[in-house]
């Protein structure tokens, strides 16, 4: 894989001598306190400034809301359209700054709002134009972060899954011909694809269209491109999982197929890391101490490094399953063997590179690898959403238990952290599962997942 790397010595050079800038992950704007400003406008201005990242090149979230906030905050009263999804801002809003500044009252606040845009939600959904829109589409992402901000949850399970799969689905190709619409999709398809990938379930909208339209995507640009390859991972479980319990010897070919199109995945997902810019790249950082970190030109491009890596172990492990489940049928240990030793040396140095590049991610030090002091001003190290974009990845690499001890407890205290500083209630419940999840065995390569009766090899 491409990296960069400096010394300790290189950090301490002027920028100019490097093909970096001397930068840290963005960080927060310091809350605004105007005197006649309302509980509501400065939490929208906090959860703006936390959670919404204006579109670059490499990321793009909720980028679309502020705008669209503002012109549904303006419109007429009696629009249910509008007025759902400012309820739904403002609640998530407000749950974000009280999470922030310790305040029940604003939690309390919150929940009301929550609960009323939920209720408009559902009644908008019972009418075709009305839940195709951008604003009824954009409530329910909106209101899914609320869930995930307030750690409610459902299991490791998101409510709103289902609805916004069927909400892509009824929108169509048509909503990639507009900006704001291409965003939303975006957004929302990320998300559902994400728990279909790390919790290994079939997407619960039940369709193919949202793959079809994804596929539709400039896949020219890098993270678009990762989405893509992405989608295909998660057909390609969604189709091998739903298998489970019913191969048998007859079925060589069909799991022979199934290795074959992950193998190209595999080398697709490599592929991804040589072909992108140079100021994409890792810089590996040799510290003072003889370790090494990963940092990053942005914060953005850390978050996009920390899926990608996610990625491909949960691929490898996939395939894993897939080929014990293959040696048990013909007898072929020994080919096992080969391709397992190969998956769990690279799956090995992508958990090594997602806790190398922790400290970054977290704003605990900037492109050089140097130690960032805390804010006097109370103010977090990284923006919200940062820590929010690492949740998933972080808790998949984590409960597979392929890391150290040392690396195990990393990336349990990151999800803390993420948790406890940045006001993510989610993150705690995943560092609680992943304390409860470590060494489990459901979370091990298991050949009877696909031959229940044909015995089981184990690669080693």
């Amino acid at each position: 894989m491409r990296k960069r790397s400096i010394t300790p010595t290189d950090s301490q050079r002027s920028s100019r001598s490097t093909s970096v800038s001397h930068s840290s992950p963005e960080l927060p704007l310091i809350l605004p306190h105007v005197a006649d400003s309302t509980w509501e406008e400065r939490a929208v201005c906090h959860f703006f400034d936390q959670f919404t990242c204006v579109s670059d090149e490499s990321l793009n979230h909720l980028g679309f809301l502020p705008s669209l906030y503002a012109t549904c905050r303006d419109s007429r009263q009696d629009d249910p359209v509008s007025s759902c999804l400012k309820l739904a801002t403002e609640a998530t809003a407000l749950i974000t700054l009280s999470n922030h500044v310790k305040a029940p009252s604003l939690l309390l606040k919150a929940r009301g709002y929550y609960g009323l845009a939920l209720h408009g939600l559902r009644r908008l959904l019972g009418t075709r134009s009305q839940a195709v829109k951008d604003e009824t589409f954009a409530t329910m992402v909106i209101l899914s972060l609320f869930e995930d901000i307030a750690g409610e949850r459902n299991g490791l399970y998101s409510s709103h899954t289902k609805g916004l799969g069927l909400l892509m689905t009824m929108r169509g190709e048509s909503q990639l011909s507009h900006a704001q619409g291409r965003d939303l999709f975006i957004c929302a398809y990320a998300h559902t694809l994400i728990e279909s990938i790390v919790l290994r379930t079939r997407p619960r909208h039940g369709s193919i269209s949202t793959e079809l339209i994804a596929g539709q995507l400039d896949g020219s640009e890098p993270v678009l491109r990762l989405i893509q390859t992405a989608s295909k991972i998660g057909q390609l479980f969604a189709e091998s999982s739903s298998h489970q319990g019913s191969l048998d010897i007859d079925n060589i070919t069909q799991l022979t197929t199934w290795i074959e199109t992950g193998s190209l995945l595999a080398l697709e997902m490599a592929n991804w890391s040589q072909h992108l810019p140079d100021h994409w790249l890792p810089l590996v950082v040799c510290t003072a101490t003889g370790g090494s970190l990963m940092t990053y030109q942005n914060a953005s491009i850390a978050a996009i490094w920390t899926y990608y890596r996610a990625a491909r172990i949960s691929l490898q492990r996939h395939l894993l399953d897939l080929r014990q489940a293959l040696a048990s049928l013909v007898g072929d240990n020994q080919a096992c063997d080969v391709h397992c030793h190969a998956a769990l040396e690279e799956i090995q140095e992508m958990t090594t590179d997602t806790c190398r590049s922790i400290p970054f991610s977290l704003g605990d030090v900037d492109t050089f690898g140097q130690s960032i002091s805390t804010s006097t001003e109370g103010r977090p190290p990284v923006r919200a959403l940062y820590g929010y974009l690492m949740l998933w990845p972080l808790w998949y690499v984590l409960t597979f238990g392929m890391g150290t001890a040392a690396q195990t407890e990393q990336m349990r205290s990151a999800l803390g952290s993420v948790g406890s500083v940045l006001g993510i209630k989610l993150a705690l419940m995943l560092a609680q599962q992943g304390s409860m999840s470590q060494n489990a065995t459901a979370l091990t390569p298991n050949p009877s997942r696909f031959v229940p009766s044909t015995g089981s090899t184990a690669c080693t």
